[in-house]
């Protein structure tokens, strides 16, 4: 179960006293992913593209600890657990949102992402595990070529998010433009650096 932590007895201390209440706390990163082996993988496996992104993201997030603690409100909350949100199109033509359990199985966690947003889907209803698990939110615009997009500082909503539009081909080779914001009290740019890493290592990892 998640749990409140006192600052001063975490590493994230100073960046709790200096950036909580800043105007604007959050900070995005860009970085071009070479995800030739993950469309691979998609089409020898008959897997989607978007659930094998995700995959990767919760894959890479789990080998930074940073990830598991988050401001909430002004409380430093620590989870034990990571989900990967993604943004499903549902039945009355708008979206919803699906939070998917992260699971190091990746038939489970296929599974789990099949069953979740065809649900959603059909319901119209959220599918929020916010007060259970640390969430990583996505947006994949896979209709537009984009180089990046800058998200917003509502205040609210501090968790890490990433955002991606349609691959690019050049020959043989498949990339994907991406920007992951995250707040600057929950990590630093190096724990930052080290989950794109992590995410490209996990990309290229693919089985």
């Amino acid at each position: 179960m998640p749990k409140e932590v006192n600052p001063q007895d975490t590493t994230r201390a100073m960046a709790y006293k200096l950036w909580l209440k800043a105007p604007n706390p959050m900070v995005t990163f860009f970085k071009t992913l070479d995800i030739t082996n993950l469309i691979k993988i998609s089409k020898k496996k008959h897997l989607k593209p978007n659930m094998l992104l995700d995959y990767c993201i919760g894959s890479a997030a789990v080998q930074v600890k940073e990830f598991f603690t988050l401001p909430v409100g002004e409380r430093l909350i620590k989870y034990n657990t990571l989900a990967v949100n993604t943004i499903v199109k549902n039945k009355a033509g708008e979206v919803s949102s699906c939070d998917i359990l992260f699971t190091p199985d990746l038939r489970q966690f296929n599974q789990e992402y099949l069953t979740c947003t065809a649900q959603v889907a059909n319901t119209c209803q959220d599918r929020d595990l916010s007060a259970e698990s640390m969430v990583i939110g996505t947006s994949a615009i896979i209709d537009t070529e984009i180089d990046g997009a800058v998200g917003m500082n509502s205040g609210i909503f501090n968790n890490p998010f990433i955002i991606w539009g349609k691959y690019r081909k050049k020959w043989f080779r498949y990339t994907l433009p991406i920007s992951f914001q995250f707040h600057h009290t929950q990590m630093d740019g190096a724990h930052a650096g080290k989950f794109l890493a992590n995410l490209q290592k996990e990309i290229d990892s693919l089985k």
